[in-house]
């Protein structure tokens, strides 16, 4: 009989997600080496969806892998790659950032000894290169007689208890510098900031195709048949509707030069582009049985991740939206732009989420955004080893 293998590794909740991070170090070299090990981590590919035998936990906000290394990039602490890990198919998607994810990078980082210079008590600075898409982090996360205070009082709809706030600077989200999902960095890959997708089924479209926090499409509501106040049990159990989604994002992919062809986008892209769909502001319940005010909020927010609703909002989904309403003449933008103090708010299917973004015009008379800002917590669930099967 031969033994299992045993890695070192820690569970940890993000946000509104949940992972399990590795160190580079732990992990073999070879990529193909390295997917297939945390594909059994996880416990996928599973034919009954479940992940019974791994970690994850069948959705797309708990299937999830992190992997952490000292910065070889100048002004940064920590490298970071994140993977999408599909349940039913083995497939780890490394095109995009998990931006609830990265709250607990900072925190992880600390903890693994990646950051010497934490102070004992207050507030420490860590930078964080997302290697994923190539943007930086800094995330600002609270220190209590040398560790990383994880209790408080800081309340993050779509998460059942308060803990400490963790505060992150997305830089750069949504600029023509670097490299951004892999199509040189556009902000709007094919120029335009609102233009017609030709969708089967649908036929023409209005959306904003646009590289922030992750690639993302906006769509608005009535363009799929939905209102925007839906939760996940009003679209998941809709096979045809999630068809119907995937459709349009796998077509978005296309066009906006991420894949080149839609059975492509489905097949190995499932994580990036983003499609999310948006509304004017209406009264609705959120997922705990609450009351959002349309008053309380400036648009309505929904979005797919991995060919499910998400049952809140994706971290990146936020940076999208608030580079969207930050810009003008997005689909976002006409209907919430920027507020006068910077933010944006709009209502998920688990509550509210309030998101800043700092724009500029450059010489040329372009839009950039060169910051998004936005409160997350994080803590550890696991320190350990998990066991993989030789």
């Amino acid at each position: 009989m031969t033994p299992s293998r045993r890695l070192p590794a820690v569970v940890m909740r993000g946000g509104t997600s949940k992972g399990v991070f590795f160190l580079a170090q732990d992990l073999p070299a070879d990529p193909a080496v390295r997917d297939a090990l945390l594909l059994r981590v996880i416990g996928s590919p599973d034919p009954y969806g479940q992940q019974i035998d791994g970690l994850g936990g069948a959705t797309s906000s708990t299937s999830k892998v992190v992997i952490l290394a000292p910065s070889t990039r100048p002004g940064c602490d920590v490298d970071y790659w994140f993977g999408a890990v599909a349940v039913g198919q083995p497939v780890i998607d490394w095109s995009g950032n998990c931006g609830n994810l990265s709250a607990a990078v900072g925190p992880m980082a600390i903890s693994a000894g990646l950051v010497p210079q934490a102070p004992a008590d207050g507030w420490a600075t860590v930078r964080i290169w997302q290697a994923n898409i190539q943007r930086q982090i800094v995330a600002h996360v609270p220190m209590r007689g040398g560790e990383v205070q994880e209790d408080g009082d800081f309340v993050l709809d779509g998460v059942a208890f308060p803990a400490a706030e963790i505060r992150l600077e997305f830089l750069d989200p949504a600029s023509d510098e670097g490299d951004a999902g892999g199509v040189g960095g556009a902000i709007f890959p094919t120029g335009q900031r609102v233009e017609w997708l030709s969708v089967p089924g649908l036929g023409r479209i209005e959306v904003t195709l646009m590289n922030a926090g992750n690639p993302t499409i906006f769509v608005h509501a009535q363009s799929l048949g939905l209102l925007g106040s839906e939760r996940q049990a009003d679209i998941n159990p809709r096979p045809e509707l999630l068809a119907l989604a995937e459709t349009v994002r796998a077509h978005g992919a296309v066009a906006m030069g991420l894949c080149t062809t839609p059975d492509e986008a489905t097949a190995s892209r499932p994580h990036t582009p983003k499609l999310a769909f948006i509304a004017a502001p209406a009264d609705y319940s959120a997922a705990d049985g609450r009351r959002v005010s349309a008053a309380q909020i400036d648009l309505l927010a929904r979005i797919f991740s991995m060919g499910k609703l998400h049952h809140a909002m994706t971290g990146t989904g936020a940076v999208a939206i608030a580079a969207a309403a930050a810009i003008p003449g997005t689909l976002v933008s006409r209907l919430a732009p920027i507020g006068a103090d910077g933010r944006v708010r709009f209502g998920h299917p688990s509550g509210v989420l309030s998101v800043g973004a700092e724009a500029r015009v450059d010489p040329n008379g372009q839009w950039a955004v060169t910051k998004v800002l936005m409160s997350r917590s994080a803590r550890r669930l696991m320190e350990g080893w998990v066991r993989v099967p030789s």
